[in-house]
């Protein structure tokens, strides 16, 4: 009897240890900087990395770039809407393709006297910084497939707003576009107020109002809508968002213009959780994509 005990506990053990053991290759999350020329600073972004990147050196990947939110930074993603975490199950399950996820830090408190947005400001170039610094730094730096149809971004709430507008305007760099509970424009209730028309508060709601994807689309000539076309859309907003009328607006702009976009409301607010499950959406939207 006591060798039976001793053989099942021996074999209890072993379980647990394989169960415990790092048995092959893992994606990774790590954040890392760059210096900005352009910002004058260092500027944080984490990165995922998928499971198979360190196995096939020579193998390149597609490559989501995903924004933000107005106080968030650039490890968010990964800590409140666990996107790395998504990514394995999904990447596991075939729903969606491998890819490299990067988050950028465009954030920080304005409330603290920290700058934050996309967009340029007086005082803080950030798209300038994104396009001729960070995107050239990440593809050079990271085994990417740098072109368009197999680039895409996708953001939430601000870095929705930031999404919708960086892909109009640069139409020519993704093959897709998903915004979540996207900070299309200033809404009428719900905004962020500044505390002075001369704070950062103001000047970041200054931007969006200059830069309202809504607008965007409304004053477009046929040109700009043939390139806007290029990008495959998807819009998807909570029930209960305080940013619904501005993501409704946008895409009844969207539907005059003839331009094709997948729009859903799901029941939920402007919350974590919200974001974390339009994960689930995402990644295999932009999979398809990658792969057309």
């Amino acid at each position: 009897m006591k060798k039976i005990i001793f053989f099942l506990l021996a074999v209890s053990l072993v379980l647990i240890a394989e169960a415990q053991a790092p048995w092959g290759p893992r994606s990774k999350v790590v954040t890392d900087t760059i210096y900005s020329e352009i910002l004058k600073a260092d500027r944080a972004y984490t990165i995922y990395l998928p499971q198979s990147y360190d196995v096939d050196k020579t193998r390149t990947y597609p490559i989501l770039y995903l924004l933000h939110g107005v106080l968030g930074v650039n490890t968010s993603w990964f800590t409140d809407q666990r996107a790395g975490e998504v990514a394995d199950l999904l990447m596991a399950s075939g729903e969606a393709c491998e890819m490299i996820i990067v988050s950028p830090n465009a954030g920080g408190n304005p409330y603290k006297g920290d700058w934050n947005g996309y967009f340029n400001m007086p005082g803080w170039a950030y798209e300038d910084f994104f396009y001729k610094e960070f995107l050239p730094y990440i593809e050079k730096t990271y085994r990417v497939k740098s072109d368009k149809q197999h680039r895409a971004i996708a953001g939430l709430s601000m870095g929705g707003g930031g999404t919708t507008s960086y892909a109009q305007r640069h139409p020519e760099m993704y093959c897709a576009a998903y915004a979540i509970s996207a900070l299309m424009d200033i809404p009428e209730v719900g905004a962020m107020p500044s505390q002075s028309p001369d704070d950062k508060m103001a000047i970041l709601n200054k931007s969006v109002q200059e830069h309202s994807c809504i607008k965007y689309v409304l004053n477009a000539d046929e040109a700009t809508k043939e390139k806007i076309r290029s990008v495959k859309w998807f819009v998807d907003c909570g029930d209960d968002d305080f940013l619904l009328d501005r993501n409704i607006e946008f895409f009844h702009a969207m539907r005059q213009a003839q331009i094709p976009v997948e729009f859903r409301v799901r029941d939920g607010g402007h919350v974590n959780e919200y974001w974390h499950s339009a994960l689930y959406n995402c990644l295999p939207f932009v999979s398809r994509c990658f792969n057309k």
